[in-house]
């Protein structure tokens, strides 16, 4: 049976969406991993990313994530609702799929060790991973934050971690990984702004108080929505169910004489935890999940693939998905042959004296495939971003004006993403050139077949530059969007050239 793990990395940074990218995309760099998730919080300057995939393939990027974490985020600088001690803060490894939770435990050992070798970052294994029994609970290892075990690690027993030195890494902090059940990130913000309000009720609601068993619960104050909020972790959803959460949340708080705003679900959720809370509110007799619509259609349809999916919703008569997505989607298939073709020369005794150059190749081609499956959506978000933009109201000179800017920012960025789709699948193409000289031969073909796709994702990324420049009032930036896409295109040209030279 084929394995799967989910991973749910969180980071100390929720405010710089371009930083939040580059750690997903160091999470996905490698094939066999698929993001599921992204979530940004701007009170908490926290991040949460859902992957999931093959077990090695996870850790692999996981281990390439804390380095990207350690790169961009300063923990000195950071500051944020949310407690944290780490810029790559905790990492739990969930068995979904063929996997035992002691599997995930030795994983979770593993990319610890990883971890503390490789960048100088202490690490805590906690949960079902935990070696000290009080570190099972991750409140226990972030007792005092950042600030306090960076004092106390180096003189403070309780503190040695379980890998690494005991000294903080100045700027990344320390990390803590284990392997946990499924858990839900929950939510429920009360309609005041008095912080011991939340504290009250999440200590009520919390196991360690004497509260609800499963739970763990925080009070935050969100100063950008008035109010506050009481933070959850549900870490087993069938032993303490999310309306049994809500409902104790809801009384505690109308003590105080206070209601309930509205909830949220931080990432993803189990159908059947929703289920438990439709049958609960809605006083269900006899209820099964095969009463879904949804699930009676899944038992009973032939499943559709993704590609099945993806080309029809681009036959739609709408106007997204459209060339600039179909182009990134092929710049993404032309560097996914390139990793078949390396994948094919990898461990073979006869290309020994080529296995660094192609081990080199596989984990650039990788790269690149994920930043145009990224590219891909970030078109199809670009376009509505400048449909919103046109529908802005324009009665007065304000409205006018506030619309237009609108609209020249959108249109930069519908040009933009466009233009990083050019380069990366000109990079692209370059790379398939090096595998196709160094390859295995008896895939020669699969190499060029990617070099005409990557041409073609290039020249349909151009074509999506050009058509908006003509709305770009910023005349120097619309020129030097033609010049480069066109040098791209010359030189992209030539290396077609030559791979059909090769071929023919």
């Amino acid at each position: 049976m084929k394995q799967i793990v989910e991973c749910i990395p969180n980071f100390s940074e929720g405010r710089r969406a371009d930083v939040v990218d580059a750690l997903a995309a160091a999470l996905v760099a490698q094939g066999g991993v698929a993001l599921l998730d992204k979530e940004m919080d701007a009170a908490h300057n926290r991040c949460v990313i859902t992957v999931a995939g093959d077990p090695e393939a996870v850790a692999s990027g996981v281990i390439r994530a804390v380095g990207k974490a350690a790169e961009l985020i300063d923990l000195r600088q950071h500051r944020g609702e949310h407690p944290r001690i780490g810029a790559t803060d905790v990492i739990p490894f969930v068995p979904i799929v063929g996997m035992t939770i002691e599997e995930c435990v030795a994983l979770s050992e593993r990319v610890a060790a990883e971890i503390a070798t490789r960048f100088g970052i202490p690490v805590y294994l906690y949960e079902q991973s935990a070696r000290v029994g009080a570190r099972q609970d991750l409140a226990c290892i972030r007792k005092g934050e950042f600030e306090t075990l960076r004092d106390e690690i180096a003189t403070n027993p309780e503190r040695k971690p379980d890998f690494g030195a005991a000294v903080i890494h100045p700027s990344a902090g320390a990390t803590v990984v284990g392997a946990r059940f499924p858990l839900i990130a929950y939510n429920v913000y009360l309609q005041t702004s008095d912080l011991k309000v939340a504290q009250a009720v999440a200590r009520a609601v919390r196991n360690s108080s004497g509260g609800l068993r499963y739970v763990k619960a925080l009070g935050f104050e969100i100063r950008e929505r008035s109010q506050v909020q009481v933070s959850m972790n549900l870490t087993n959803f069938e032993g303490t169910p999310v309306f049994r959460a809500f409902e104790m949340v809801r009384r505690e708080a109308e003590r105080f004489g206070v209601a309930v705003a509205s909830s949220e679900i931080v990432g993803l959720v189990p159908q059947s935890a929703l289920n438990a809370c439709t049958e609960y509110y809605l006083r269900l007799e006899g209820f099964s999940s095969r009463q879904i619509l949804e699930n009676r259609l899944a038992e009973t349809l032939p499943a559709r693939s993704g590609i099945e999916d993806f080309v029809s919703s681009v036959s739609a008569p709408t106007p997204v998905p459209g060339g600039g997505s179909v182009s990134a989607i092929a710049g993404a298939l032309a560097a996914a042959l390139g990793e078949m073709v390396a994948g094919l020369t990898e461990g073979r005794k006869k290309f020994q004296t080529v296995h660094d150059r192609v081990v080199e190749l596989h984990g650039k081609l990788s790269a690149a495939a994920a930043e145009l499956l990224t590219l891909a959506k970030e078109d199809t978000q670009a376009y509505q971003a400048v449909m919103e933009a046109l529908g802005m109201p324009k009665e007065t000179k304000e409205q006018q004006s506030s619309r237009a800017e609108a609209i020249e920012r959108a249109t930069r960025q519908a040009t933009e993403v466009p233009l990083r789709t050019a380069r990366t699948a000109a990079r692209t193409l370059e790379l398939l050139e090096s595998v196709l000289a160094v390859g295995n031969p008896n895939a020669r073909s699969d190499a060029a077949v990617g070099a005409q796709l990557a041409h073609a994702a290039l020249k349909g990324a151009q074509y999506n530059v050009l058509i908006n420049l003509s709305g770009l009032h910023d005349k120097p930036f619309a020129e030097r969007c033609r010049a480069e896409t066109s040098d791209l295109a010359l030189k992209c040209a030539s290396i077609l050239e030559r791979i059909d030279a090769r071929m023919t």
